[in-house]
């Protein structure tokens, strides 16, 4: 193991909940020694207009900040930082569940505004050493509660913003029954929402060349089904994902019902309920900003803290 130091991020969004263990190599990149993710959707209920932490979400949520302390413990990280997102900022019980993951672990939640969330990811993905080519370009990361979207100009962020379009939050507002097909009206009226509210955010697409880049879950899925018809994973498949794959998977998972489409191969179980969701928020996005592709990162806002934590470690 490197002699350098060792940090533990652990990122509590509104659906899942990552832990990644990193230090930094002689040549300056961070490197990976841990990640993990689970599943936990603390955020059930953060479409109401006065979203609460449910009793069932806190419990998964520190069982799942418990299990990923204890993978991160064996690398004996000399600083461990706990962040939340959405689905903890925007909740009215959030310090209840603050105190609750502080009087089990004995580690402080520290809340990201929306603007901090959107930098972190955005240094995160100057990580990507695939992406070093890119100079001009736009990123989006979708989560459970938010859609963070950025602007660099020469690797420098120039716009950051962060939108109240998550997969969960949109799934709980316009899909009237998240178990059943996709309904053509309810797919209608949510790309139209999306639309809206980026041309109303001021959010601008002036950038040359119009590359982008996606993360979160939803790629990573997209990818992940997409290997399993070739019996790829995810990691073997192309990191460039056009417009035209997400309007094909769309049509094929618009007409299944949950149970059908937690059983294609590929996808997460956790994740089939919002999946359709999500797509149609990604093609929104890519629809508006005029994309015909997205590159896919799994460089987001842990390692962008992570790299941060080092700096500072």
């Amino acid at each position: 193991m490197s002699a350098s130091p060792v940090v533990a991020v652990i990122d509590i969004g509104s659906n899942s909940i990552k832990v990644l263990v990193a230090t930094r190599r002689d040549d300056g990149r961070i490197e990976a020694l841990k990640t993990h993710t689970i599943d936990a959707r603390i955020s059930a209920g953060i479409s109401q207009a006065i979203p609460r932490l449910g009793e069932d979400g806190m419990t998964r949520g520190l069982a799942a900040i418990s299990d990923l302390l204890a993978l991160a413990a064996p690398f004996s990280p000399s600083r461990t930082v706990l962040v939340a997102t959405s689905a903890v900022r925007d909740a009215a019980n959030g310090d209840e569940f603050r105190e609750r993951v502080r009087a089990a672990t004995g580690h402080t939640i520290r809340i990201l505004t929306g603007d901090e969330e959107a930098d972190l990811i955005g240094r995160g993905l100057t990580c990507d050493p695939a992406l070093a080519h890119l100079r001009d370009f736009y990123v989006f990361d979708l989560g459970g509660g938010s859609l963070e979207c950025l602007a660099f100009r020469d690797r420098r962020i120039e716009q950051e913003i962060s939108l109240k379009l998550g997969c969960v939050r949109m799934t709980e507002k316009f899909i009237r029954d998240p178990q059943a097909p996709l309904q053509t009206s309810d797919c209608t009226t949510l790309a139209l929402h999306v639309r809206d509210t980026i041309k109303q955010s001021g959010f601008r697409f002036n950038l040359p060349g119009g590359e982008a880049v996606f993360t979160g879950g939803t790629m990573t899925s997209v990818r992940a089904i997409k290997g399993a018809l070739h019996g790829l994973r995810m990691e073997e498949t192309p990191p460039v994902v056009p417009l035209a794959t997400l309007h094909d998977l769309l049509d094929e998972v618009g007409p299944l019902t949950l149970d059908e489409r937690k059983q294609i191969p590929g996808m997460p179980a956790a994740r089939a309920d919002v999946f359709p969701a999500a797509l149609v928020t990604v093609a929104a996005v890519a629809e508006f900003g005029l994309f015909d592709r997205f590159h896919h990162s799994l460089y987001n806002l842990r390692w962008g803290l992570a790299a941060r934590t080092l700096e500072t470690n």
